[in-house]
């Protein structure tokens, strides 16, 4: 089957161009522009007229406009996606692999400028966008795209008793896309995570409305415009603009799309899935994390401890699967203590455009001061704040709006208390000495929510024993964020529902049928 976009690329890039304009030049003037939807393959205004800032975290300045669209808009790209859905479903599979492969290729093609955009939009260093961001961004459109290529139907011989005579069967396992998928993705890994969710959907021939966050629109515009390049069909992917309360709220709820994929709160999450059950719709949450690293006594402190500075403070501590919780063995406490406060010192918010930092912002200022009540409350229950503790506001002449915090360190809490419970979403960790292997699980799964930990030993028979032990769904050992996009990826207890990645995803956006043939 032939496939057209019925735009041109110099029409395309025309269109584009004056929307998103030259990234480069956002960081240097005051330049504003809108950012709309992406509905039926076109880039249109929302249908209100309404539009919400979008403030760059690394300088409080607001550098853009996105569209705050609401039912109507939603409305308009359901439609054009269940429109799209007969045709696309309709391609082989090697046509949707072919498609998406084109289009991981023009992300890669523009990887400098999505990485600009990200840095923009999220606060996050250029040098994390270039080299993880943006490049996992085309990986997970590969990864799917070749995924169906190899997938196998599951069969099976039934040899049973009848009245009469015995019969015999043959039963086999067809699997279908679903419809429209409602695909709602958070801030922190703007394009790396609205990828993952779009790539499955799409290469298993469902059809899609996305909602990337308000607060970091930049990259799935551009993303838009790189579909319509890549000749994906106008319809097939759509992407609509807007806060969770006017725009993801009314893609939850619509009739006419019957599966939700959604990271974010845990409090949000409780509400979609409450929503999506009224109403028997399927459900992936990806919601919050407390993870627990546990280290052991047998295990190297120094080499622990330069892991922990980055499973602890890798995009200011910004993402669901940072370690927040360090649990040491009370025989190399000290010096494990010492050397990880030694390291965070040493990583410095910087402005994130400078390819040398390491440290960039908070995507808000609202944000910061979040992560700094937290800080406050250990103090105020005793804790003893050995690196950090307070907003960098210095960091330089450009960046003296933003909103940048250090690396902070704190032990001396209580492991029942609020700091060590909720989760602070940011560069804040806390330490807590363990004496036993049962011990140092019982702390572990001291908390309301089960996504990640991380063990570190010398021991296999210990880090076996641990890992099935620990309420987690993804558990590393002597390792943090080796992510093999063939595993499942989810959590357990208050950190989610159901699971994504590799052919959990490929079976959660297609309906099994049954058949059953006699022979």
């Amino acid at each position: 089957m032939a496939v057209a976009s019925g735009r041109s690329d110099v029409q395309v890039g025309a269109h584009v161009g004056a929307q998103v304009g030259c990234v480069r030049q956002l960081f240097k003037a005051p330049y504003m522009h809108q950012i709309l939807n992406y509905i039926n393959g076109c880039f249109v205004p929302p249908s209100a007229g309404d539009y919400l800032d979008v403030v760059e975290p690394a300088t409080g300045r607001v550098h853009a406009r996105v569209a705050h669209s609401d039912k109507a808009d939603v409305d308009a790209a359901v439609e054009a996606a269940r429109a799209a859905f007969p045709a696309w479903r309709s391609l082989t599979t090697s046509d949707r692999s072919r498609l998406l492969l084109r289009l991981a290729d023009l992300i890669d093609e523009n990887v400098e400028r999505l990485a600009q955009a990200e840095t923009l939009d999220a606060g996050k260093p250029i040098a994390l966008t270039r080299s993880l961001d943006i490049p996992r961004s085309a990986t997970n459109f590969r990864y799917f795209a070749t995924a169906i290529l190899h997938t196998m139907s599951d069969s099976c011989e039934t040899d049973q008793p009848a009245v009469g005579a015995p019969l015999h069967a043959l039963n086999y396992t067809l699997r279908r896309p679903r419809g429209v998928a409602g695909l709602i993705s958070p801030w922190n890994l703007p394009l790396y995570l609205l990828t993952w969710k779009i790539a499955p959907a799409l290469a298993t021939g469902n059809t899609c409305v996305a909602k990337p966050s308000e607060m970091t629109p930049l990259t799935a515009s551009i993303l838009g415009e790189l579909a319509t390049r890549a000749r994906i069909p106008p319809g097939v992917l759509n992407i609509v603009q807007g806060t969770g309360e006017n725009c993801g709220r009314e893609i939850v709820r619509h009739p006419h799309v019957p599966t939700i994929s959604f990271t974010g709160s845990t409090g949000v999450g409780r509400w979609i899935g409450a929503s999506c059950g009224e109403s028997l719709k399927r459900v992936s949450l990806e919601l919050g994390g407390k993870n627990p690293m546990l280290v052991f006594g047998d295990a190297d402190p120094a080499a622990a401890a330069a892991e922990a500075l980055r499973a602890a403070f890798t995009n200011s501590g910004q993402i669901c699967l940072c370690a927040s919780r360090i649990l040491v063995h009370e025989s190399i406490y000290t010096k494990f203590r010492e050397s990880l406060v030694g390291l965070a010192r040493g990583l410095v918010p910087g402005d994130p455009i400078d390819p040398g930092t390491r440290h960039g912002a908070l995507v808000s200022r609202h944000h910061m001061e979040k992560v700094d009540s937290y800080v406050r409350l250990a103090r105020e229950l005793g804790g003893v704040v050995h690196c950090g503790g307070a907003p960098a506001l210095e960091v330089s002449e450009r960046c003296r709006g933003g909103s940048f915090y250090p690396p902070t360190i704190i032990d001396g809490l209580d492991p029942s208390c609020r700091v060590e419970r909720e989760e602070i979403f940011g560069p804040v960790i806390t330490l807590q000495p363990f004496r036993t292997d049962d011990e140092a699980i019982a702390l572990a799964n001291a908390t309301d929510y089960g996504l990640a930990a991380s063990v570190w030993t010398s021991n296999l028979t210990r880090a076996h024993r641990v890992a099935a032990a620990l309420d987690a769904g993804i558990v590393w050992i002597n390792c943090w964020m080796v992510r093999d996009l063939r595993t499942p990826f989810g959590g357990v207890k208050q950190s989610g529902v159901g699971r994504e990645g590799g052919l959990e995803a490929l079976k959660f956006l297609t309906e099994p049928t049954s058949v059953t043939i006699r022979v």
